[in-house]
């Protein structure tokens, strides 16, 4: 159904990196999120006025909320899209981020406000009107338009790799449960099964399950924002079609920026033979950097590092490597793998990536052990291990 959709109203919405696909996919998003929420908040207010019922003005005002929203994701989307400039190379993208962090403070700031009117509603209750079946049915009907929204965001969401639009299907279905909630405690307060009015305390439930889905979409954006890494899936595709290559050996040293979605930016290490053509193993990088941008709009650069493949002093050592960290129960990784050769003593170089989970007190235990290992092979060697830390 929304391949459906997409095809009436957004024009190649097939080319999803092209920047005004994307435009189109928020701008479809938006005008349904705002013709929706407005239904919504205007039925929702009227009946929660009509019936004194603050879980239900609670619920109105945060369709409210979900509106502004909207406009916010809508406007920061179509920001995203412009196109590099001199004082901004990278392009435009993190302001779809920055659109979503504006976005959870409005939703907290409504979140924040109804909480209050709820506790004050635990404290000093209204009497309970007798039960208005039209008010519930029209708060039954919300329930599948709400659905309808979390379905649309989240689908479009994921074609485009669009926090905000994810955000929004998110706080769409915790609109869902928190409609739900409304409609038990009108049944019960209006058909007074219970002694006291539990009223404000779903409305408290609902305040809270919209601080929730703010401070979610304040924590997501801030990560990317301070610059979380890449989605996995992407790296892991990358570095498949890296190594593809028949002329590179391995890689290491994966450098990812994000500048927001399809503009990401990625370097690395790729290890080639040392005895192999020069030129031809820089024609294949560079076949391989544009194979990358075609297919997965990442702007790629390729250190090249020559390593020797068939010296067996270093595959020996190679081994002894993989051996000592599978003992010590580790799986981290390490490269560029040499020896300097002196009259008396013979130093081990290599690079070994340490997780940033693991403390010092491991991380000595596990070098000192791997140290004694490779000199146990040959009691010249002198291990120079440099601590990389994961970009990935």
């Amino acid at each position: 159904m929304l391949d459906s959709l997409l095809r009436r109203f957004v024009k190649n919405y097939e080319n999803i990196s092209d920047p005004k696909v994307r435009r189109g996919y928020g701008m479809f998003s938006g005008i349904i999120g705002i013709i929706c929420n407005v239904i919504l908040f205007v039925l929702k207010l009227a009946v929660g006025v009509f019936i004194n019922s603050v879980a239900v003005i609670s619920d109105a005002f945060n369709n409210l909320s979900d509106m502004t929203s909207t406009v916010v994701s809508m406007l920061g989307i179509r920001l995203s899209g412009k196109k590099p400039d001199k004082d901004h190379p990278y392009g435009h993208g993190r302001f779809e981020y920055i659109s979503a962090l504006i976005v959870a403070f409005f939703i907290m700031l409504v979140g924040f406000e109804l909480l209050k009117s709820a506790v004050s509603s635990i404290f000093s209750p209204t009497e309970a009107q007798d039960i208005n079946y039209v008010t519930v049915i029209i708060l039954a009907l919300s329930i599948p338009v709400k659905f309808f929204m979390y379905y649309i965001n989240k689908g479009l969401g994921k074609k485009i790799n669009s926090s905000v639009l994810l955000a929004t299907a998110s706080d769409s279905l915790n609109d869902c449960i928190a409609t739900g909630a409304v409609i038990i405690s009108t049944v019960i307060d209006g058909l007074k099964i219970l002694p006291f009015k539990i009223d404000g305390y779903v409305g408290a439930i609902v305040s809270v399950l919209i601080l929730k889905a703010g401070f979610d979409v304040a924590k997501d954006t801030i990560d990317r924002l301070l610059g979380q890494s890449p989605d996995e899936e992407i790296l892991e595709e990358l570095r498949k079609m890296v190594l593809e290559t028949p002329e590179i050996v391995d890689i290491h040293d994966l450098i990812a920026h994000d500048y927001g979605p399809g503009r990401l930016f990625a370097s690395l290490h790729a290890e080639v033979n040392a005895r192999s053509d020069i030129v031809s193993a820089h024609e294949a990088i560079d076949a391989v950097e544009k194979e990358v941008y075609n297919k997965l709009g990442c702007s790629l650069t390729i250190h090249l590092d020559p390593v020797e493949t068939d010296c067996a002093e270093t595959n020996e050592i190679k081994d002894k490597i993989i051996r000592s960290l599978y003992e010590s129960n580790v799986s981290w990784r390490f490269h560029d793998v040499r020896i300097t050769r002196g009259e008396k003593n013979s130093n081990v170089i290599f690079d070994i990536v340490v997780p940033y989970d693991v403390d010092d007190e491991k991380c000595q235990k596990v070098l000192g052990k791997l140290k004694d290992d490779i000199r146990s092979l040959n009691n010249i060697y002198s291990c120079v291990i440099q601590i990389d830390r994961s970009f990935e």
